[in-house]
């Protein structure tokens, strides 16, 4: 099963003959490294905690040990295994590994979510099932209606936890965990862990195996598996520079990622309108809207999903190569599961950024907690377009040139020869080949900026560059400003100050006293800035919320 003798194989981890026949019947040759470490711990019935990124291989870490104790053809009604997942998509993906994997087996999986009909899902759990694989509010509902039983659950599986907690599900997940059986196996993996999540471990798993799985580094000299780069643009650029950065970089298929719904329909409309085929998904899109989109997207008919982070989780789309973040990630961990999406099993992928040049520290503490090194890059010029397009033609024209359908088109070459000279045919040939795959000129410069950093403080228009320099006023008139959220909303110091120096000219030294409440928060900043602090957070989120913003009653003297 494996070409390399002395490495690893599947055998090796002790799996049953039923099981190495389904992985050598689908082409996997060797366990990945999480594999190596959590199937044989899962197998023997381990509480396990894995830190691992997507693309890693989680979903054959803990599917294949479930089966390897699940009983053959088993004809009991209740299931012996629960999977919690974040979403739909991840449900769907996560039984389509669990049936190819247990075939021989005859296990029997069922993928519950909402936005299907529940009835077909009340009768297969009736019918009986062996695995359910779920999303925590589909789950629970169910559970509330005494349909799906858990009280015969050996093994829980927490999948993409810190999304599920990202999403809402925390109270969900405390009330499932609560209904299976106290003595059940706890199986929890994630691409970070918060504090949060750590406390949700601490409390149900017990005595749980540490694994930590970073992605795969590239080899010394090679290139990455997924290459990441920044580039710096004025907000009012983005539309431009995004089109011009996909016509260089012409991926096969690729996501946009944005803030809100908004920007969603707003940036799809703007890429159509430059002739590429996107499709929106966010969450007010109904789930038979998303299902459409989805199978457009793989079907080849589009080429570019512009969404959100909440329509996006889970989605595994193979012939993906690029991903974009339309604005800088508010969260690191949201750089880290966007990035996830391509690079996986093997295959190369491109991880682009949109940054402005104030989010300089942003992507400072992205590249840190993400563990990797983003380059920072200007927007291609026009020249730059050109070359690429020019790239692009010449690559096209020489594919033709080695395949050999070419010759019904000689007596057209023939023909001209005799009125024009060879070179001046073929270059008519050339022209219309490259207006023809879309090499019409763009004569749109976009401006050229830079991060401004803390050392551009200060200075003049020249050392920043036209960019607003920050004020300090020591001593100075301060206001304080009311942010509709406070502690019930997680909100800490740290969010604010972020939120202010990330879209203003303030410094964190700008910043005065900051007092958080239940439900709101008063910061105080200098006088002058009051205006543009509170424009400023009016239109941007603070822990992926809108908050209502003024000024404070009272202004402190």
């Amino acid at each position: 099963m494996n070409s390399d003798p002395d490495g690893p194989t599947f055998a090796d981890l002790g799996l049953r003959p039923e099981l190495l026949q389904a992985l050598t019947t689908l082409g996997y040759e060797e366990p990945t490294p999480i594999q190596l470490e959590a199937i044989p711990l899962v197998a023997e019935g381990r509480d396990v905690l894995g830190q691992a990124a997507t693309g890693t291989g989680k979903t054959a870490a803990f599917s294949l040990p479930v089966l390897q104790r699940l009983e053959a053809h088993r004809s009991d009604r209740a299931p012996v295994a629960l999977v919690l997942v974040p979403t739909r998509e991840l449900a769907v993906q996560v039984s389509e590994a669990f049936h190819r994997y247990g075939k021989d087996l005859g296990a029997r999986v069922l993928p519950v979510y909402g936005g299907a009909p529940i009835v077909r899902q009340l009768r297969s759990l009736d019918a009986g099932v062996d695995v359910v694989v779920a999303t925590p509010g589909r789950a629970l509902d169910l559970l509330n209606r005494g349909s799906l039983r858990l009280d015969e659950v050996a093994t829980v599986i927490l999948d993409e936890a810190d999304e599920m907690l990202d999403m809402g599900f925390a109270e969900d997940l405390e009330a499932i965990l609560d209904a299976t059986p106290e003595q059940r196996q706890t199986v929890l993996f994630s691409a970070t862990m918060p504090r949060r999540l750590d406390a949700l471990a601490r409390r149900h798993l017990r005595d749980p195996a540490r694994i930590t799985i970073a992605r795969e580094q590239a080899a010394a000299g090679s290139s990455p598996r997924v290459r990441q780069t920044a580039y710096v643009v004025p907000r009012a650029a983005k539309p431009a520079a995004l089109g011009r950065i996909l016509d260089i970089e012409a991926p096969t298929a690729a996501i946009v990622f944005c803030r809100t719904r908004e920007e969603v329909d707003t940036l799809t409309e703007t890429l159509n309108g430059r002739g590429y085929r996107a499709e929106p998904l966010h969450g007010g899109m109904s789930q038979e809207q998303r299902d459409k989109v989805m199978g457009r997207l793989r079907a080849g008919t589009a080429d570019l999903l512009v969404a959100t982070d909440v329509a996006a989780r889970g989605l595994d789309i193979e012939q993906l190569t690029h991903v974009v973040n339309y604005d800088v990630p508010s969260a690191p961990e949201s750089y880290v599961h966007r990035i996830g999406r391509v690079g996986r099993a093997g295959r190369e992928g491109v991880a682009i950024t949109l940054a402005e040049p104030r989010e300089h520290r942003q992507l400072k503490t992205i590249e840190k907690v993400a563990g990797a090194t983003i380059a920072v890059q200007t927007v291609p010029t026009v020249a730059d377009l050109r070359a690429r397009r020019l790239d692009l033609t010449r690559a096209a024209l020489r594919e033709s040139l080695l395949g050999d359908e070419l010759d019904r088109f000689r007596v057209v070459v023939e023909t001209l020869a005799d009125e024009f000279d060879l070179m001046e045919v073929a270059l008519a040939a050339v022209k219309l080949a490259h207006e023809a795959a879309g090499g019409v000129d763009d004569d749109e410069e976009i401006p050229q900026v830079r991060f401004r950093t803390d050392r551009d403080a200060g200075r003049g228009p020249a050392g920043a560059r036209g960019e607003r320099p920050a004020r300090r006023t020591p001593g100075g008139p301060t206001a304080r400003v009311f942010v509709g959220l406070g502690r019930e909303a997680g909100i800490r110091p740290g969010d604010l100050v972020g939120a202010i120096t990330g879209e203003t000219g303030l410094t964190g030294r700008d910043i005065g006293a900051i007092e958080i409440h239940q439900r709101f928060a008063l910061v105080e900043v200098p006088e002058p800035a009051a205006n543009e602090v509170i424009s400023s957070l009016r239109a941007t989120m603070i822990k992926g919320r809108k908050a209502t913003v003024r000024r404070d009653n009272q202004r402190t003297p």
